[in-house]
């Protein structure tokens, strides 16, 4: 097969490589809860969620940095773009309401579904609550998930064709909507994708996305920690449908702006 044919396989292959170790450790975490216990669990409790996810974005940061998928470089670093990032964080925080609310819009799923959906955020709100869990959910999901999807796989899929950069960045928040394997969390993670992909695309760095990715999970933590339920939506954080319709314009009027001062301070980048 030709090599540039071979980019788009690479791609795929990376982010399958990713979950698989995901997979993997949760197996054997899941295999030592059920000897520690005596007994059958159907997935491991919050702690072992910890501890796998501890385990596997380690993994994923120590064999994307050793096998090169992801060149890291301080290139984009010694430039001091504290703007860039500050107007990064700014932007993640404007993005965050008008997009949970967009996906709170949408029709609600089979009861099977809907039961893996409440499942998962149970979970989440679990690992939430637990030590560590900030460490794990807002700091190293983070970097490795910047690692795997835009450091290794956007790079790989501009590099194959890099005058239809839109349609790669697509094709790599795609990727990362449906690598989340939670259908009622796939508009939110695809809205992001492709900002986090425009802002790799702009500056070859997975610096920028890394701080917009740990300044959106970091909001979700701290409401977890606030409200103390993993259903809470965002009309009953506000109240009532006009102040979250309030809420969603004045986040709007932070998102937009942090994006226009984006677009004039991301210099287009050089690969690292």
């Amino acid at each position: 097969m030709n090599c540039e044919l071979k980019k788009p396989f690479t791609a795929v292959a990376y982010v399958i490589i990713f979950l698989c170790i995901q997979t993997v450790v949760m197996n054997i975490v899941l295999l030592g809860e059920r000897l520690l216990l005596d007994r059958d669990v159907a997935q491991p409790d919050a702690i072992g969620m910890i501890i796998t996810m501890v385990t596997f974005t380690l993994l994923t940061i120590g064999l994307f940095a050793w096998r090169k998928w992801t060149p890291l470089s301080r290139r984009f670093i010694l430039s001091r773009p504290w703007a860039v990032l500050f107007w990064a964080f700014i932007a993640s925080i404007g993005a965050i309401i008008p997009s949970v609310y967009l996906q709170e819009l949408l029709p609600e799923w089979s009861d099977s579904i809907q039961q893996d959906i409440e499942q998962t955020a149970q979970m989440m709100f679990e690992m939430m609550n637990v030590r560590g869990g900030y460490a794990v959910i807002c700091l190293l999901a983070p970097i490795a998930e910047e690692m795997v999807f835009r450091g290794a796989a956007l790079r790989t899929l501009l590099a194959w064709k890099p005058e239809h950069r839109w349609l790669m960045i697509t094709l790599s928040a795609l990727l990362f909507a449906l690598a989340h394997l939670n259908p009622a969390q796939f508009i939110h993670p695809l809205l992001i994708g492709l900002l986090l992909g425009w802002m790799y695309e702009r500056t070859r760095s997975i610096v920028p996305g890394i701080i917009y990715h740990w300044s959106n999970n970091t909001v979700a933590y701290l409401l977890a920690r606030i409200y103390q339920d993993p259903d809470v939506t965002v009309t009953q954080v506000f109240g009532s449908l006009p102040h979250v319709l309030m809420a969603v314009g004045f986040s709007l009027l932070i998102f937009l702006p942090a994006l226009y001062q984006l677009h004039l301070r991301m210099k287009q980048g050089v690969e690292e």
